[in-house]
């Protein structure tokens, strides 16, 4: 069985407060990609993990998809031993939500390699314990992004008449850095409403807080967000905490455009 887990971005992205908890409340939008990784599972007589494309930091007993298939066990569900191949296409580090997504993936994957009977609603549930933005990988289609980044509300959004141009540079913009100096606030706009408007107004009333802190220290992802604008992009953001940046354009960027952005990694696509 395989599948391909599809990254996201985030249209929009405010820290609303700080929580006694020591989390903080966010204001974002998800919305879900054609920027895919490949996962594969079959039955096996042992467990066995294999991992290839992109290098994933951290040991493998701890990549998210071996805590998925854990989390099913410890929670009494039938998974027998596995073979998992996992390919990584979207990269690390990105503000893309690549391994939350290949987490939900391989629940889903298991749910029906294993017949396990669990609806969106229990996978959703499960998918709490391994991240705030994992469950939104069950469905992967359009939310407003409340609470810590768990609480969804449906979006009719489509931007399917946009084109994307994804960069990521190789910076590397860990969470702790990105909320170092950031000064929880509520928004002039609200998301839910500025969302609504037509995408050429995005850049007056739509923002992601975390760009405040990473850019003073990034210089090159802020670069990047202005050479979006400068090649014709009507909105361009960073993704998440970073350091990854996309721009929404009207037509294809052309290929003078996607050179304008090497070395770093490129992903174009019509949405």
């Amino acid at each position: 069985m395989k599948t391909y887990p599809c990254a996201k971005i985030n249209l929009g992205l405010y820290v609303t407060e700080r929580r006694p908890d020591g989390y903080h409340n966010l204001e974002t939008v998800f919305y879900p990609i054609p920027l895919c990784d490949e996962l594969e599972m079959e039955t096996a007589t042992k467990d066995l993990f294999l991992a290839e494309g992109f290098e994933v930091a951290g040991p493998a007993e701890e990549n998210l998809v071996l805590r998925a298939v854990r989390l099913l066990r410890d929670q009494g569900h039938p998974v027998p031993p596995l073979r998992i191949r996992l390919k990584k296409t979207i990269p690390s580090g990105a503000g893309l939500g690549g391994g939350s997504s290949d987490a939900a993936f391989t629940v889903r994957m298991a749910n029906d390699l294993c017949a396990l009977g669990l609806s969106d609603e229990e996978m959703e549930h499960l998918m709490t314990r391994l991240g705030a933005d994992c469950p939104f990988f069950v469905r992967h289609q359009p939310v407003l992004a409340t609470g810590i980044g768990d609480q969804f509300t449906p979006l009719s959004l489509r931007l399917c008449d946009l084109w994307l141009l994804l960069v990521k540079p190789d910076d590397f913009i860990s969470t702790r850095e990105a909320y170092a100096n950031v000064t929880p606030r509520r928004p002039q706009y609200p998301l839910a409403e500025s969302i609504l408007r037509p995408v050429s107004e995005w850049s007056e009333f739509v923002s992601n807080d975390f760009e405040h802190s990473v850019f003073p220290l990034h210089p090159t992802v802020a670069a990047i967000k202005q050479d979006l604008y400068a090649h014709g992009a009507l909105y361009a953001a960073m993704s998440g905490s970073g350091s990854s940046v996309f721009g929404l354009f009207r037509e294809r960027p052309t290929e003078a455009v996607l050179h304008a952005f090497a070395p770093h990694f490129i992903f174009c696509t019509r949405l």
